[in-house]
């Protein structure tokens, strides 16, 4: 599609900020990070443990200006956006120490500063300031409509809802599609209760049993003050992908309203938060897709692709920072290795390089820097050998959340058992069938039988009357990647 008018107006408009806020960052160094994944990845957790580690000093070995002594402090500073809520560090601190339980999910964007005071490797004294932004995954996929019509984005979504466990998740929305004729008059009611059927499957497909990626409006899935409003009120239509609305038609009407949700929804998102950030890490829960099938992880490999190729991805520099902002970092971080044995975090690890591979490929050829990690920003359990026979089997430890279940037994949420969670496959091509990287192998992953239990967040004790440091696996690895360079 040709650009728009209005489209070049919002270039024009996020050209001259990136202006601005290029000068301001000559005189106070500015990381924006933006921190995202998909529904229950960790976004939160992620973001509570990076700023009680650097707060508290925590064991980051990898991160080699905390490990060697170079950042002198780091603290909090006042909310810098005045539009943004702040994002509820102390809160989430509370819950995941005294209460041990995990943070409420992200369903708005938050913001944090952070300053952090460090030693130049040339001795000079330095401030960098990093402002974390917080912000739901599915907004992120919602990029891409800004160069889809109404009809490429229905002929899209209906595409998809016809495929695999869609498809009867669909059944109530398609038998009420059946019944729509495009061209006939508008109709509220009927656009009604297509928005609210179309709502309902893709909630349906975000069920962790079925653990679907690719859902995008995001906003029909937590719609806050928009609820009930025309731009969150409409649905996919059976008509041509090149087709043309008549005039006062159903059609025309959701055709208007989709336009309605780009300008109102995603077009902002983009100027105000997306175009500003500069380095970025995207939280995937691939055990959860694990949990569900080879029809969750296909769904997953098509959702990080997409995600990549909405970064306007590219190596920073003064003419790219004074016109058009690129983020010159992304990490993609697989979360929650804790519920896995040591043994699989490399293998979860190259399972998700090679989901992403192809996106990877584009986005160093534009010369972005593009890493994987396989982490747990709060690790939640610990590793131990269980005797079972006459073998010692290696084991997690934890205390599985209430009601989660293994060989029978339903846990209280308050004993703490050891588990065997399974390898993941160590053959990566294997796994990923003979064409190399389209789709996972159906008959390798129906083979096996993965279920990763839900544990709590792990008690901890004082030491000395200070605050208990969290532990994790590889955080200090991925701060390393994400700002590590920007610290010499």
């Amino acid at each position: 599609m040709a650009p728009s008018f209005s489209d070049i107006v919002e270039d024009a408009r996020v050209s001259l900020r990136s202006l601005i806020e290029f000068g301001e960052g000559l005189f106070n160094p500015t990381v924006r990070l933006g921190v995202t994944g998909l529904s229950r990845a960790g976004k939160t957790v992620f973001i509570t443990a990076l700023v009680h580690g650097l707060l508290r000093g925590g064991r980051f070995p990898v991160f080699e200006s905390l490990a060697t002594g170079r950042i002198a402090r780091a603290y909090l500073a006042p909310q810098p956006d005045d539009a943004v809520p702040r994002f509820a560090y102390e809160s989430h601190v509370r819950t995941l120490i005294d209460e041990r339980r995990w943070p409420s999910s992200t369903v708005d964007i938050s913001e944090l500063r952070l300053i952090i005071e460090y030693q130049r490797e040339n001795a000079a004294t330095r401030t960098l300031t990093l402002d974390l932004v917080d912000y739901p995954g599915e907004w992120l996929l919602d990029l891409p409509l800004l160069n889809k019509s109404y009809e490429e984005w229905s002929y899209e979504s209906l595409a998809l809802s016809r495929q695999g466990p869609r498809e009867k998740l669909a059944k109530k929305w398609h038998a009420h599609l059946a019944t729509l004729d495009p061209n006939a008059p508008e109709d509220e009611q009927a656009t009604l209760k297509a928005a609210q059927l179309f709502t309902d499957y893709l909630r349906a497909c975000r069920d962790e049993r079925f653990a679907m990626s690719l859902l995008p409006p995001g906003r029909f899935l937590m719609p806050g003050n928009l609820a009930g409003s025309p731009a969150l009120t409409f649905a996919p239509l059976d008509v041509p992908r090149d087709g043309a609305a008549p005039d006062g038609s159903l059609w025309a009407m959701m055709a208007r309203r989709y336009e309605a949700y780009k300008d109102i929804v995603v077009r902002p998102f983009f100027r105000d938060h997306f175009s500003r950030l500069d380095r970025q890490i995207v939280l995937v829960d691939a055990l959860a897709a694990f949990n569900a099938g080879p029809d969750a992880l296909r769904d997953l490999e098509g959702a990080l692709t997409g995600i990549l190729d909405c970064f306007n991805v590219g190596r920073s520099s003064i003419l790219s920072s004074l016109f058009h902002p690129r983020i010159d970092r992304v990490l993609f971080a697989a979360t929650k290795a804790d519920l896995l044995h040591r043994s699989s975090h490399d293998r979860l690890e190259a399972i998700l390089q090679r989901m992403v591979e192809l996106a990877i490929a584009k986005a160093e050829f534009l010369g972005a820097d593009i890493d994987v990690v396989a982490m747990a920003a709060v690790r939640a359990t610990r590793e131990a050998l269980v005797q079972q026979d006459r073998d010692r089997l290696p084991s997690i430890l934890g205390t599985p959340e209430k009601g989660e279940t293994s060989g029978g037994e339903i846990f209280d949420g308050d004993t703490e058992a050891a588990t065997f969670p399974g390898d993941l496959p160590s053959d990566v091509d294997a796994l990923f069938g003979g064409d190399g990287f389209r789709g996972l192998s159906a008959t390798t992953a129906e083979k096996a039988d993965y279920r990763f239990l839900k544990f709590r967040p792990p008690a901890l004790t004082r030491e000395n009357g200070e605050e208990p440091a969290l532990p994790h696996i590889r955080l200090d690895r991925a701060l390393q990647f994400l700002i590590g360079d920007r610290l010499k």
